[in-house]
């Protein structure tokens, strides 16, 4: 079973300081952190410069805002190793993304730096109900992908028994769970789904599995996913977040007391949200709260590769401290990049999931198919039906579907339910929940 309350002498004191105690740490290495970049990154050097900031400008928290964001075009122009703040030879660890979208972005790690998210995913764990001794099956992607090494470091730290494997073979991995029987899975949400109907396929029940914790990042889902995962598998979900730009998974995570959102481990990421538009920073309410914008962060203690207000695109808002002395970011509603505009109104994919998953006789699999029609866009839902209800009369399904995606979104679509197993699974982590057939 999980440990669901951290005993005394659990956590580091860290994560109990008070605020005074967490906001002069950050401070101070904050300060630390912009000298180390203009002083070794000539693209913080020119940044700064050009807009007539400089280190010593920084006196409290709030000044941050006045030093220049980084984004993903920033560390493509600086490709190779532009970003680097150390010799390219004390960097252990790079990471280059696929590509796809032009020039690579590499990331990169001194061995301080590996050390460090080693300890961050080790008390991301811990906060996920993992302890010592507990068999841990890391199944994000070990590639190109920065989530299953730092994964499987911090498991490794936290000294859990961790059994490695890659996505791509579902009935392998569900042979490993079955065989090894871990108490714990690190996978994508998506493909937590695909092992469990895997598992289903082949007669098991998925809710007598070993597995008793699901944690669960590198996309965006829902409440209403983490739900139908939980009553399917009967795990507890735990959300992590993270990113390779920042470090990779563990720069937040649930703690499994709560389940209340991710808490940002702020001795090493300082979040700020601003409006995706203006830039502007969204104040913080220490009772409520920041609204709703766009997640930014600065890295605190990295040494290969500091950033400095990265904008992550990722649409969130910080809540108050609960669980830990940190303060907590909200699920993400979408990245700004993954939102959908159709005929002037806002459309993000977790939006239809959470009314697919509200549907009984819909899986929680599902496609949105962007298509142009004349001067106008148009949107195709594609999801199947649960193998109990294969018999459901597919018209009224599609014809409830759509009516609630009109009264709750405000899009006229076109739904089209299929046969269960009729959705493209997701063989490497991340499902493709849209499909953009539009004239570039």
């Amino acid at each position: 079973m999980p440990v669901k309350h951290p005993q005394p002498g659990d956590l580091e004191a860290i994560e109990c300081a008070s605020q005074d105690e967490l906001q002069a740490l950050q401070l101070q290495r904050l300060q630390q952190t912009l000298h180390r970049a203009y002083d070794h990154v000539p693209h913080y050097r020119q940044a700064f410069d050009a807009l007539g900031v400089h280190p010593s400008d920084c006196k409290t928290l709030a000044d941050l805002a006045k030093f220049p964001f980084t984004t993903k075009k920033d560390l493509r122009d600086n490709y190779p190793f532009g970003m680097f703040a150390v010799p390219r030879e004390q960097v252990v660890r790079v990471h280059a993304s696929s590509g796809t979208t032009g020039k690579p972005t590499v990331v990169g790690y001194t061995q301080a730096d590996i050390d460090t998210w080693a300890d961050l995913v080790a008390r991301s764990i811990r906060a996920s109900g993992g302890r010592a001794g507990d068999i841990v099956h890391v199944a994000y992607g070990y590639g190109l992908f920065t989530g299953g090494l730092g994964a499987h470091y911090g498991a490794e730290r936290l000294g859990c028994t961790v059994i490695p494997m890659g996505g791509g073979q579902t009935e392998k991995q569900v042979q490993l769970i079955t065989d090894f029987r871990p108490d714990i899975i690190m996978v994508t949400p998506s493909y937590m789904q695909v092992i469990v109907e895997e598992m289903v396929r082949q007669g098991l029940d998925a809710r007598a599995s070993s597995l008793t914790v699901g944690i669960f990042g590198a996309e965006p889902w829902t409440d209403a996913m983490r739900h139908d995962i939980e009553v399917r598998a009967a795990i507890d979900a735990v959300d992590i977040y993270g990113l390779s730009e920042v470090m990779g998974p563990g720069v937040a995570n649930e703690c499994i007391e709560t389940k209340d959102g991710p808490v940002i481990w702020e001795d090493h990421f300082y979040p700020e949200i601003i409006d995706p538009e203006t830039g502007e920073v969204r104040p913080y309410d220490p009772a409520k709260g920041s609204e709703e914008g766009e997640l930014v962060f600065t890295t605190l203690t990295k040494q290969a590769l500091p950033v400095i207000r990265y904008r992550t695109r990722d649409l969130t808002r910080l809540l108050p401290p609960t669980a830990r002395s940190m303060r907590r970011m909200g699920k993400i509603v979408g990245r700004s990049d993954d939102m959908l505009i159709i005929r002037g109104v806002n459309v993000f994919p977790t939006q239809i999931e959470e009314l697919v998953l509200q549907h009984g006789a819909l899986s929680g699999q599902y496609q949105l198919v962007v298509t142009r029609s004349g001067m106008l866009d148009e949107m195709q839902v594609l999801v199947e039906l649960l193998p109990q209800h294969e018999s459901a009369e597919r018209d009224a399904v599609a014809g409830e579907l759509h009516e609630r995606i009109k009264t709750m979104i405000g899009v006229t679509t076109t739904v089209s339910v299929g046969a269960p197993g009729s959705i493209e699974r997701t063989l490497i982590g991340k499902a493709r929940r849209v499909i953009d057939k539009r004239p570039r």
